[in-house]
């Protein structure tokens, strides 16, 4: 779709990246091994550390050093290890916040993270958790990242996390969520995506759709929306054959996909240049490349969508792929995704200001095209200016349907909040925009 910094979306922190990776004394350099962190903790040589990165170093247990670390440790990152357990013993660090454990071989969240005072960011993504104990849940958590894992059923308690801004549920077994969603006023981005919703209201209950707050809902990927992506998959599009694709260079890396740079050579018919998106075909923070893909192609054409070409056929692997425009160096994204720090707002360049007219134009372009989302039926559920693609000169184009989901039939009730939750993250790009016009 895109150029390098147009299409490629920076993943936030977190999410569809294991972590946080920033660097003080208690992280490696980026030249440093990041084993060497492991070697250097066990000698001793990081007391007073606040921050850890312990990935990739082959743990099947905490290292009892970490324990020491009781009262400076704030941020601790164990992600791609072989752990299943956390030690009691961690309780003790009462100033820890940040615990990323994801890519290991949990079966069960650890009771222990719900004695954490100050914990506040959890991501345990990519394991094979299948239990949620009631106690393991802190109250203080604000952004709980439990994707791609085993779970059937949450705990009552979730509910109690009142902090609660971020929850990413994709790729589980859930087929209700607990009662008394109403608690979490403060929720903002919700991915529901990827589980086993027989019915639409087990995935949206009224209590989940009137929160205030709530501004990024994906739910595709379900039993109950099935249908509807299976007819927009095989509805027409334009074939495009593997063959007739010359790939140039590797574009960027989206949380679903490749995207590469090619030339489109169809038969009697003049080159074109393309960008090639090639699906990974795993689970993301937002939920299923084929619901992505549906999702895309029933969104159609208009003139601030990014739009597709047409469908990719005969990939040696059978990979599933889209091919769209390929825009001109001018085109990048209005701002970068949300930080650890900032966690549902995006980050905008220091000193950004756009003038009237820009911000204007951007706001109608915006509106335009998810009213045009809204009139297919369908919802985006990450409108955010890191995916709103700019030329600077008041052109704008709305990209990802990552979490793009359907809207559900014979339900007008449940399809106006769906779209008014939509509307909401409008109403958040435009107080962002005021922020950033010129005087």
């Amino acid at each position: 779709m895109l150029r390098e910094r147009a299409l490629a979306k920076r993943q936030p922190a977190g999410e569809d990246a294991a972590g946080p990776s920033r660097h003080n004394a208690g992280v490696p350099a980026p030249d440093r091994p990041l084993n060497d962190t492991l070697a250097r903790l066990r000698a001793g040589e990081l007391t007073n550390a606040t921050r850890l990165d312990l990935r990739h170093c082959g743990l099947t247990e905490l290292p009892p050093e970490v324990l020491a670390l009781a009262d400076t440790l704030e941020e601790l990152d164990v992600s791609h290890n072989a752990l299943t357990t956390l030690p009691d013993g961690l309780a003790r660090l009462t100033r820890l916040h940040t615990v990323f454990a994801s890519f290991n071989r949990f079966t069960a969240l650890p009771a222990v993270l719900g004695r954490l005072p100050a914990l506040d960011t959890l991501g345990f993504k990519g394991n094979a958790i299948a239990e949620v104990p009631p106690d393991a849940l802190s109250p203080s958590l604000r952004w709980l990242i439990l994707t791609d894992n085993r779970i059937p059923t949450l705990p009552a308690t979730l509910t109690e996390c009142w902090r609660m801004q971020k929850l990413m549920l994709a790729g589980n077994r859930l087929d209700r969520l607990p009662a008394g969603f109403e608690r979490l006023q403060r929720l903002e981005l919700l991915r529901l995506s990827a589980n086993r919703f027989a019915r639409v209201e087990d995935a949206l209950p009224e209590a989940l759709l009137v929160l205030p707050r709530l501004a990024w809902l994906a739910h595709a990927g379900t039993p109950y929306g099935a249908a509807r992506e299976q007819a927009a998959a095989h509805a027409d599009a334009t074939p495009v054959a593997w063959s007739d694709l010359q790939l140039e260079h590797l574009m960027g890396e989206g949380a679903s996909g490749l995207i590469h740079a090619a030339r489109w050579l169809p038969a009697g018919a003049p080159a074109s240049d393309v960008a090639v998106k090639v699906f990974k075909g795993a689970v993301t923070s937002d939920g299923l490349p084929q619901s992505e893909r549906a999702a895309t192609l029933a969104a159609g054409r208009h003139p601030h969508l990014v739009g597709v070409l047409g469908v990719l056929t005969g990939h040696p692997q059978q990979t599933d792929g889209l091919v769209m425009p390929r825009l001109g160096p001018q085109w990048a994204p209005l701002a970068g995704p949300p930080s650890m720090a900032t966690c549902s707002r995006d980050v905008y360049a220091p000193g950004l200001r756009l003038t009237q007219e820009h911000v204007t134009a951007i706001d109608r372009a915006a509106t335009a095209a998810l009213d045009h989302l809204h009139a297919r039926g369908l919802t985006h559920g990450d409108l955010y200016a890191h995916n709103l693609l700019v030329d600077g000169q008041g052109g704008a184009l709305l990209s990802d349907f990552g979490a793009a989901s359907f809207l559900p039939d014979g339900d007008t009730a449940r399809a106006d909040a769906l779209r008014a939750i939509d509307r909401r993250a409008l109403q958040v790009l435009r107080g962002e925009l005021a922020a950033h016009t010129a005087p």
